[in-house]
């Protein structure tokens, strides 16, 4: 009887095996499988993108401490997760969880040229975000899916609540000066997804950074992300989620005329980190209001192979549609 007490305990007190990045990839393609539908061809390239990088998903499994699981997250939406899924929006953007970018006060949904995912990559609600993501890997990634990264301001006016014709100052020259001058054109009329003033507890921002985080490596950072959606109401006026919270994003900032995804080039511009990301209640790290640019951190062409990627960065994709 002792001996067997003992072996139950001995069992008890054994590690469970985490599960390994390449079995929480396989998961991962079969949510894609099942809620979007691609093809054998494009599983296959989206395969072969994540077997290239070797940190690509939804963050370390062995390290990564969720705040949130996705059944929690489940429970936190009026209806469950399948009440994000409009079908009107579906039928204008040709795929579930995208949202029509407009400005609404002129235009309906139905002008809109451009969709943009609801949720960060893999574009699911209660699931986590994709991270470790290069912002090439990134582009290539919405290709396969049949979509494109999004230009800055799409991405900023999913946020706004309205989308507003490109004003990129391509005329003077630097990022710096073009960010310069956007953020004085904007910044006395800030706002966030969710409204005119900063406020915490609304988003994915409350979760924490892995006590061995310091340089961002993937043995010593996890993805302490939430599930996408879990906060109803961190979302736009055009019903775009964890803009503010959870993975910053990679966007395209293009720097000519000829470097914008969204009148179909594919040679891009450069990397343009879009968002907060999840532990902004405890740490406000800059800016995060919806048409804020941030300076050129990490900075690099889109489409360049050293592009930056870490735990907390991850993605989302525009389609142009009509």
């Amino acid at each position: 009887m002792i001996r067997f007490i003992l072996a139950i305990l001995l069992l008890l007190a054994s590690p469970v095996t985490a599960e390994t990045l390449a079995e929480q990839n396989e998961r991962l393609f079969q949510q894609i499988r099942q809620v979007h539908k691609p093809g054998t061809a494009q599983m296959q390239r989206l395969r072969k993108i994540f077997a290239g990088s070797g940190v690509l998903g939804q963050g370390n499994p062995a390290i990564a401490r969720h705040p949130m699981t996705s059944d929690e997250c489940a429970a936190r939406i009026s209806g469950g997760p399948r009440s994000y899924d409009n079908s009107r929006n579906a039928r204008i953007c040709g795929d579930k969880y995208m949202a029509p970018l407009y400005d609404p006060t002129t235009e309906r949904p139905q002008d809109a040229t451009v969709c943009i995912d609801q949720f960060e990559f893999p574009n699911i609600p209660c699931t986590y975000p994709v991270v470790w993501v290069k912002a090439r890997e990134a582009a290539q990634i919405c290709a396969t899916m049949g979509k494109r990264m999004c230009d800055a301001h799409e991405w900023e006016g999913a946020c706004a609540g309205s989308l507003q014709p490109p004003d990129y100052r391509f005329d003077l020259g630097s990022v710096s000066a073009m960010r310069n001058w956007h953020n004085s054109k904007y910044g006395p009329s800030r706002n966030w997804a969710y409204g005119s003033a900063y406020r915490d507890g609304v988003c994915a921002t409350a979760s924490s950074k892995s006590a061995g985080c310091g340089g961002g490596g993937f043995n010593s950072c996890g993805s302490n992300t939430y599930p996408t959606g879990a906060f109803p109401g961190c979302v736009s006026a055009l019903g775009v989620y964890d803009q503010h919270g959870n993975a910053a994003e990679h966007m395209n900032l293009p720097r000519k005329a000829d470097q914008m995804a969204s009148t179909g080039s594919t040679s891009l511009g450069v990397t343009e980190m879009k968002g907060s990301w999840f532990i902004f209640d405890r740490y406000y790290a800059h800016p995060d209001w919806c048409r804020w640019r941030a300076p050129y951190w990490h900075g690099s062409r889109v489409m360049s192979t050293g592009s930056h990627a870490n735990y907390h960065l991850g993605f989302r994709c525009c389609k142009t549609v009509n």
